[in-house]
C-alpha cells in the first residue's frame, strides 16, 4: 500500500515536471483546429457514445500528454491513427486547453449487482463507491480518490484525469488495458498499472460504473 502510495507521489511530480517544456495553450485558437475531433469525440467534447471517451474539462496537462502520447506512438490507439500527425505542439496545446474549458455532461450510474471471485453477488454500486473511496486494503488497492479526487474531478495541475462523468464502458475498457498492460503510457512508476492488477473484474466494473454518475 505505501509502495504505490509512495509510487503515486512520485508520478505526481514526475507528470508536473514533464508538462512544463509544453507550449501553453489557447483555447479561443483552439476550437478551429478541434473540428478534426469533433466527428469522434463531440464538438463539445462530450462524445454521442461510449466508443470514443468524453473529453471536454478532461484535464488540460492530461489531453495534451495523451495527444502527445498517441501522436509518437507511447499510446497506441487505432482509431486515431494519423489524426494527429498535421498538429504541431502548438496546435496540441490549443486543441487541449479547448476541449479543457468545456463541460462535462454526467453518464450516469446505474443499480446493478455484480459476482465477486467468492461467487457472491453484490451491490455493483456499493462496491465501486467502496473502491473509489477506499480501496482495498485487502489486495493494496489504493482509494481512486487519493489521485482523482473525492469528487472525481481529477488533478490538473499533476495531470491526473477527470472521471465523474465518463463513460463506464471506457473508465472499464481503460482500466483492463492497464491492467493487461496494453496500456502503458502511465510511466516508469507504473501507477495505473500497480493499481489494475489488484483489481478483479467485479471491482473494475463496479467502480466504473460509480465514476460515471459521480458529482459529490
Amino acid at each position: 500500500m505505501n509502495s504505490i502510495i509512495k509510487k503515486a507521489a512520485l508520478a505526481l511530480g514526475m507528470v508536473a515536471f514533464a508538462q512544463l517544456g509544453h507550449a501553453a495553450g489557447d483555447a479561443s485558437a483552439g476550437q478551429a483546429k478541434a473540428a478534426v475531433c469533433a466527428a469522434c469525440h463531440g464538438a463539445d467534447g462530450n462524445s454521442p457514445a461510449p466508443t470514443f471517451p468524453k473529453i471536454a474539462g478532461l484535464g488540460e496537462k492530461y489531453l495534451l500528454k495523451q495527444m502527445h502520447d498517441i501522436k509518437d506512438g507511447t499510446r497506441k490507439v487505432p482509431e486515431m491513427t494519423g489524426m494527429l500527425d498535421n498538429l504541431s505542439d502548438q496546435d496540441m496545446a490549443d486543441v487541449a486547453a479547448y476541449f479543457n474549458a468545456q463541460n462535462m455532461q454526467l453518464s450516469g450510474s446505474e443499480a446493478f449487482s455484480v459476482m465477486l471471485n467468492s461467487g457472491d453477488n453484490v451491490d455493483g454500486l456499493a462496491l465501486g463507491r467502496k473502491v473509489f473511496r477506499a480501496g482495498n486494503s485487502t489486495t493494496n488497492v489504493p482509494a481512486c480518490m487519493g489521485c482523482h479526487s473525492p469528487t472525481g474531478q481529477g488533478n490538473a495541475p499533476a495531470g491526473y484525469p477527470r472521471l465523474s462523468g465518463q463513460y463506464a464502458e471506457y473508465v472499464e475498457k481503460q482500466l483492463r488495458a492497464f491492467r493487461e498492460g496494453t496500456r502503458a503510457n502511465d510511466g516508469d512508476t507504473r501507477v495505473m498499472r500497480s493499481v489494475a492488477k489488484q483489481l478483479s473484474d467485479a471491482e473494475i466494473k463496479a467502480v466504473a460504473n460509480y465514476v460515471a454518475g459521480l458529482t459529490e
